[in-house]
Formats: C-alpha cells, sequence, structure tokens
C-alpha cells in the first residue's frame, strides 16, 4: 500500500498541474487576446491542437508507464508545463503561441489524470482504487484554486510574469512525483507482486480483454463524458444567460460544478468507498440524464438552475474516479497503462472538436438545442454503463 503521504503528494501535483496547463486557458485567455491583439478563435485554437497532442500520445504514454513506472515520466511532463507556460509567456506570434500548446499538450499526458492513475496501478497493482479516488479530490479543486490565483496575478503583475509564475510552480512539483512515485521495495513491493499474481481470470494475461464489448463500452462512456464536459462547460454562462439568466448569477451558477464534484468525491470517500466501481459508474452515469431535464427549466429559477449545475458537476466528478478504476475490474492491471491509453484516445480529439461542435448547435439551433444534445450525450454514457455492468459482472 501506498503511504498518505505519498497520495498527499500525487494529489497535490495534480492540483497544480491541473491548475497551470488544463484551467490555464479559461483563466488568460481574455488576457491574452487584450494584450497580443488575437482573436478568441486563435486562442482557444491552440488548446483545441493541445487536445490533439493528447490523443496522439496517450497510448506511447500509457506503453512507457507500464514499462518504466510513472516517476520520471510524470517529472518529465511537470518539466514540459513549465516549457509551455514560459513559451507562452514569451510568444508574440501565433506560431510561437501554438507550439507553446504544442508542448503543453504532451506535458498534459504525461502529468495529468490518467497518466497518475497508470502510475497508480504500476506502483499499487488491484490496491490503486483508494488511491485513484483520492488524489481526484484534490484535483478537483483546481480550478477553484488556480483562477483566483491567476488573476490575481495577472492584476499585480502582469501577464508575463503571472505565466512564469505558473512555470515555476510547475517545477516544484516535480520533487513531489518523486516522493509520490518512489517504488515500493523490500516486504511492500513483494505485496504488490502478489497483488498482481492474485488477478482472477479472465483479467490476466496478454492485456487485451477476453472480450471487446467491456473495452468499447468503456471507450464510449469516457469519451461521451469527456465530449459532454468540453462542450459543455465551456458554452455553460452563455447558455444560463440566454435562457434568461442574469449574467452575475449565470456566472455564479457555472462556477458550481468544481464545488459540486468535490463534494461529491468527498462523499465517495467517506460512504461508497466499497462500491464495486461497475456499480459507481452506474450510480454516477444514471445522475446526467436527471441533471439535464432540470437544465431545461435553469432560465427560470436559479434554484433548478443550481440543481442542474450540481447533478452534473457531481456525476462528472465520481466519472472521472472511475475512469480510473474501471480498468482495475475489467482488464489486465499489468497492461492498464497500455491499454487504457488506447481507449481514451478518441476521448481527446472529441474533446477538442466538442466546444466548436456546441457553438455551432447554439448559433444554429439556440442554447435549448445544446441542452438537448447535452441530453442525448447523458443517455449514451447512461446506457453504455448499464450495459457495461451487466456485462462487466460475468468478467470479473
Amino acid at each position: 500500500m501506498m503511504s498518505r503521504l505519498q497520495v498527499f503528494c500525487l494529489g497535490l501535483t495534480q492540483l497544480v498541474s491541473w491548475g497551470i496547463s488544463y484551467y490555464l486557458i479559461g483563466t488568460f485567455a481574455g488576457t491574452i487576446g487584450t494584450e497580443r491583439g488575437w482573436s478568441m478563435d486563435a486562442i482557444y485554437g491552440g488548446f483545441a491542437a493541445a487536445l490533439i497532442v493528447m490523443g496522439l500520445t496517450s497510448a506511447l504514454t500509457g506503453r512507457l508507464i507500464d514499462r518504466f513506472g510513472g516517476r520520471w515520466i510524470m517529472s518529465t511532463g511537470a518539466f514540459l508545463i513549465a516549457a509551455g507556460c514560459t513559451g507562452i509567456a514569451v510568444s508574440h506570434s501565433l506560431v510561437g503561441y501554438y507550439a507553446s500548446w504544442l508542448v503543453l499538450g504532451l506535458a498534459m499526458r504525461l502529468s495529468l489524470y490518467d497518466a497518475a492513475f497508470a502510475a497508480l496501478v504500476k506502483l499499487a497493482g488491484p490496491a490503486a482504487r483508494q488511491p485513484i479516488a483520492q488524489i481526484t479530490l484534490l484535483g478537483g479543486l483546481a480550478s477553484t484554486v488556480f483562477w483566483p490565483i491567476g488573476h490575481y496575478l495577472t492584476d499585480f503583475f502582469g501577464l508575463t510574469a503571472a505565466l512564469l509564475c505558473y512555470a515555476a510552480f510547475a517545477l516544484c512539483t516535480i520533487p513531489l512525483y518523486l516522493v509520490a512515485l518512489r517504488p515500493p521495495q523490500g516486504p511492500q513491493a513483494a505485496t504488490v507482486e502478489a497483488a498482481r499474481a492474485g488477478i482472477p481470470e479472465p483479467n490476466r494475461g496478454t492485456g487485451r480483454p477476453q472480450s471487446l464489448a467491456p473495452a468499447i463500452l468503456y471507450a464510449i462512456i469516457v469519451a461521451a463524458t469527456n465530449s459532454l464536459s468540453a462542450g459543455l462547460t465551456s458554452h455553460l454562462i452563455g447558455i444560463l444567460g440566454g435562457l434568461g439568466m442574469a449574467s452575475v448569477s449565470a456566472v455564479w451558477i457555472a462556477s458550481l460544478p468544481g464545488i459540486a464534484q468535490s463534494t461529491a468525491r468527498f462523499t465517495n470517500l467517506v460512504i461508497g468507498r466499497s462500491l464495486n466501481p461497475l456499480t459507481l459508474n452506474l450510480i454516477a452515469a444514471s445522475v446526467m440524464p436527471v441533471a439535464f431535464l432540470f437544465s431545461f427549466f435553469s432560465g427560470r429559477s436559479m434554484v433548478l438552475a443550481a440543481v442542474f449545475v450540481g447533478l452534473f458537476g457531481a456525476a462528472n466528478g465520481l466519472m472521472t474516479i472511475t475512469r480510473g478504476s474501471l480498468p482495475l475490474v475489467l482488464f489486465d492491471n499489468r497492461h492498464y497503462g497500455s491499454l487504457v491509453g488506447k481507449l481514451i484516445t478518441p476521448s481527446f480529439f472529441l474533446s477538442a472538436a466538442s466546444p466548436l461542435v456546441f457553438a455551432v448547435v447554439i448559433e444554429r439551433a439556440g442554447n435549448m438545442a445544446a441542452l438537448v444534445l447535452s441530453l442525448a450525450l447523458g443517455v449514451v454514457i447512461f446506457t453504455a454503463s448499464i450495459a457495461l455492468k451487466l456485462i462487466g459482472r460475468s468478467t470479473t
């Protein structure tokens, strides 16, 4: 088992790394546009390019972690985050800006949740389920913590200095990775290997699931969830405002998902830790369609809007946990990184396209149509989760 210090250190890296990379665009996009004179489409295009790089490098990253562990790979990711932030800080051309985001795309795949999950499984085997849930608790606070920090640094020191501070934060996570992901030795190493040896059939073997059905369903769930999150959250304030909510209220309501997802994750740690990942995934997926039924009335009532956004955030928060823990009960954890790296690849490409798709839907059919699209994705997630629960019981 990993120590509490190791889990805390890895959770802290996720809090910092998400805040200074994935959420960087939400913090600085407006200031970058004002100071550099670029359009919002061009600015957000850099982030989309980074997501594409994450997809292109996903399978290789998983294989590397399976082979070498996550200690130096995730540390390299932290160094590349620092390089990417520095690049954006000093870039005054779109070429340099986009090159910096390409670096950040590789950095994020090497250092965010999916890499951390694979590194935990490499270290702890089947016992990684609990640490996976624990590190997402801290990581879920990234936007809540770093959006204010980013705005404070920009207001007092300017955009360039703020981004250089982000680069320094990234370098500070490297010692945390070295502590959190140190390989087990002695009796602890023997315990991990014994746990691996005890994996029941059919989840042992070549790293391929006995049936393709669980793999396909898992890939569908991850892709649909990530696409929904990327598309909806990027337009949530505008959708709420378009439905008739005052702008100040829309901003306040749109800030609730982060709080809701961390609350849901904490509740899971306290009372749901014994739940099978298949069951937890189905519970979270069942909340998705319910959330979007409330969304159709969110323009009329702040209470109903808060219920909609809170339920969506809670479900999304729990499904981040199951994205990491489901493969432990479906597939051979000795090949966790390689297999999961392949299965989540489509989700990065779809996430890159999702904000644009939502923008087109809103422009051509209105805000309500975007909520209908969200409901449809929620139904896909729920249906696939039911099927995975039924199929998964026969393979675990």
